[in-house]
């Protein structure tokens, strides 16, 4: 797809489109194609990841004048974390302008979830470069609308299953969990996957989805569950 589409989608209209097609290569378009590791989103994910961080931060910041700086850290980093942004980048439909490697589309590359992840910080390095930081702010603020608004109501971040995981295994001491593809099945128009979450090679959860991404959170969302009944206390 053209990058006519996407600023459509997007909102907006670029000065240097080269700039956004530089946003959507990935290193196995590259390897592929022959070029350096510069020629990929790379770079422009770093640059992105901290012009995001800065946006919502200064967002944060404006509105919760009582919160303390581990409060207002612990926002932030539900907020911008990888599942957040690649849930933004689903949205946006990221996946399906990604410039990908035979082996990396064969994979599932599209959905994975640090991979759109990476694409959005990149998009937003790739706005930052071409329209300065207000713009960037602008859009990040507007597409991360939905996030934001559950925030400012519930006073809690979005509910984030993976996260919440991540910090109950960790905190007792175990190995920071990982998905695996147990399985997919159905036609690439209308995959099912099936996801295992594992901590130390044990699996413990299971969930599926037509994504993904959706999977790995079901996945987390089962071993939440679980952990929950062998303790008998809300997680």
């Amino acid at each position: 797809m053209g990058t006519q589409s996407l600023q459509a989608a997007l909102g907006i209209k670029f000065r240097e489109p080269g700039l956004l097609r530089n946003a959507l290569v990935h290193r196995s378009y590259v390897n592929e194609q022959g070029g350096s590791s510069s020629d990929s989103y790379e770079r422009l994910e770093f640059l992105g990841d901290a012009v995001i961080e800065l946006a919502v931060s200064n967002r944060l910041y404006e509105i919760m004048p009582s919160h303390s700086e581990g409060g207002l850290t612990k926002a932030r980093a539900n907020l911008v974390c990888g599942e957040s942004l690649a849930r933004i980048a689903e949205r946006l439909g990221l996946g399906g302008f990604l410039m990908l490697g035979k082996g990396e589309e064969a994979t599932g590359g599209r959905q994975r979830e640090t991979t759109l992840a990476a694409a959005m910080e990149s998009v937003v390095a790739a706005v930052y470069l071409d329209q300065g930081f207000e713009a960037a702010r602008g859009f990040i603020l507007r597409v991360m609308a939905p996030e934001l608004d559950e925030f400012f109501q519930r006073g809690t971040a979005p509910d984030n299953p993976k996260s919440r995981l991540q910090e109950v295994i960790q905190a007792a001491g175990r190995a920071t969990p990982r998905y695996q593809l147990a399985s997919s099945e159905g036609p690439d128009h209308d995959p099912w996957f099936n996801v295992d979450v594992l901590v130390e090679d044990e699996v413990v959860g299971r969930g599926q989805g037509g994504k993904k991404v959706d999977a790995e959170r079901a996945a987390a969302t089962d071993a939440l569950e679980k952990l929950e009944a062998q303790s008998g206390e809300s997680i």
